[in-house]
């Protein structure tokens, strides 16, 4: 198509970055995201800066920190006005599509209280056209494609049971209740695909959002045992829980707030034996290769519709995953596993860097401006992140930054949470911010709490260093940095602005 420009956003859940290049790789088949990879540019030092999935596609979508979207927990309304990229492309003629969700909370000043809006965490971003609904907690489309296929459940989150296929009690390792051409990944591909055929004759914008590895975990043969789980490595981390908690206050009530019997139904009261631990590290590998299989059909699709070198493609995760490392599981705790995600992008026409690593730091905040930047927009002033393109072009742009940061809010104004009783902390001061460089990772508190140092020449994760004399012009220095970035990522929203006889001016950021 002569002219035409298209837009492909593919949000994998809680995919983490090292199932790609690190330390799972190796014991992960995922052949599609690598081929699509030796296509494209990786960013391998991409961090979310935000979790859980609400805060985190929040940021993506708006280019914001969470300091300044302020959508900073599931259930927490994003405000109304603020530019999203679904809003942005809209005022270049795009229909924002989407196939799955966004986890926005809608603000309530902009609807009446009885509004369905405002009775879900899962409704879509403001500018977004739902073309599937896909939802974690609702999926009416999906439950009754189940239903029309014959298959029998009496609440809907049963369908996340294992079932054994010879009737015996279920095991972690048996297959869900569906096939693999009826699951949640197959649905929305198939939707997908049967919906975009028609629109190969214009330009277009579609967001796809797939909900899996995210728990519970449960996965339709094959890949329920595709992995063997003896084969796999055990997870990082200290000898014991005690010997982890140890490490800062905080820990403990993290470790408690998601446990290997929170990542799956039909299994209350699930121990943390390395059985367990293997066999649901195995079953989330599965669940990766599942959704691998269905993204080498998208991309098949965009090849054989001849509309693949028209389209810009961005694969990326709203967040990681603990899966056992540090003895956590989730995404609510200070460890890289759980913000560390892969970010690949396409860019057509840029075959000379096909295949290109990046190795500078990137934020999750920078995927709306790189979208904006290649579609010739202009980036609002609101947005905090930066366009990639000169880096997935082969430059290296004057000023990047030298650090990434990431923010996470433990509270729940409604029903405080294990770490504010366990701390003594509320609303005002139950978050946690993180800096990390080459060497250090600093996280610091709202709270009263002694901060947190890792130093990755020592024993990086494994051992708070901030409290040891040595370090303390390094935790002096960290913590300027960490002050200023604030500092110069305030929300600019208007602040750019100035009000003149003449009327308001707007300066650029």
């Amino acid at each position: 198509m002569a002219g035409a420009k298209n837009v492909l956003i593919i949000i994998i859940d809680q995919l983490r970055a090292d199932c790609l290049n690190g330390a799972l790789a190796a014991h992960v088949d995922l052949p599609n995201l690598r081929a699509f990879m030796d296509e494209a540019v990786s960013f391998e030092r991409h961090f979310s800066v935000t979790n859980p999935c609400g805060p985190s596609r929040a940021s993506i979508l708006t280019g914001q920190y969470a300091m300044n979207h302020r959508s900073i927990r599931n259930g927490t309304p994003l405000r109304h006005d603020t530019p999203n990229i679904a809003t942005e492309m809209r005022k270049l003629g795009y229909l924002p599509m989407l196939f799955g969700y966004t986890d926005t909370s809608q603000d309530p000043r902009a609807y009446d209280p009885g509004d369905p809006a405002l009775k879900t965490y899962e409704f879509p971003m403001n500018g977004f056209h739902e073309i599937t609904e896909m939802r974690m907690e609702m999926s009416f489309p999906w439950r009754s494609h189940l239903m029309a296929q014959g298959y029998e459940f009496d609440r809907y989150f049963d369908v996340y049971k294992p079932v054994s296929p010879s009737g015996r009690a279920p095991r972690l390792t048996d297959p869900a209740l569906y096939r693999a051409e009826d699951s949640d990944t197959a649905f929305l591909t198939d939707s997908f695909l049967g919906k975009m055929r028609a629109y190969a004759s214009e330009s277009w914008f579609a967001h796809l959002t797939y909900i899996r590895p995210h728990p519970p975990l449960v996965a339709p043969a094959p890949y329920n045992d595709m992995y063997d789980p003896a084969r796999l490595p055990l997870p990082v981390r200290k000898d014991s829980r005690a010997s982890e908690e140890a490490i800062h206050p905080f820990i403990g009530p993290a470790l408690d707030n998601n446990t290997a019997a929170s990542m799956v139904e039909g299994f209350d009261g699930l121990d943390a034996s390395d059985e367990t631990v293997q066999s649901l590290r195995a079953i989330y590998l599965g669940l990766a290769s599942e959704v691998d299989s269905h993204i080498g059909r998208v991309v098949d699709f965009l090849k054989s519709s001849g509309q693949y070198d028209d389209t810009l493609v961005v694969i990326t995760a709203d967040h990681g995953e603990m899966l056992g490392d540090h003895h956590g599981w989730g995404k609510s705790t200070i460890f890289d596993a759980a913000y560390h995600t892969p970010l690949i992008v396409r860019c057509p026409g840029n075959t000379e860097n096909a295949g290109r690593r990046v190795t500078l730091p990137s934020e999750s905040i920078d995927v709306t401006p790189t979208i904006l930047d290649w579609m010739g927009a202009n980036v609002p002033n609101s947005m905090d992140g930066r366009s990639l393109l000169p880096l997935i072009h082969g430059e290296a742009p004057q000023g990047w930054r030298e650090h990434t940061y990431s923010e996470l809010d433990f509270s729940d104004p409604l029903t405080p949470t294990e770490a504010e009783r366990c701390l003594g902390t509320g609303p005002g001061d139950s978050s946690l911010c993180i800096l990390r460089e080459n060497r250090f990772t600093l996280v610091e508190f709202a709270a009263d709490l002694p901060p947190v140092l890792f130093d990755h020449d020592g024993a990086g994760e494994m051992e708070n260093v901030a409290d040891r004399p040595e370090y303390q012009s390094d935790l002096a220095r960290l913590t300027r940095t960490l002050l200023r970035h604030r500092m110069r990522n305030a929300d600019h929203t208007l602040s750019l602005y100035s009000i003149t006889e003449d009327g308001p001016k707007q300066s650029m950021r």
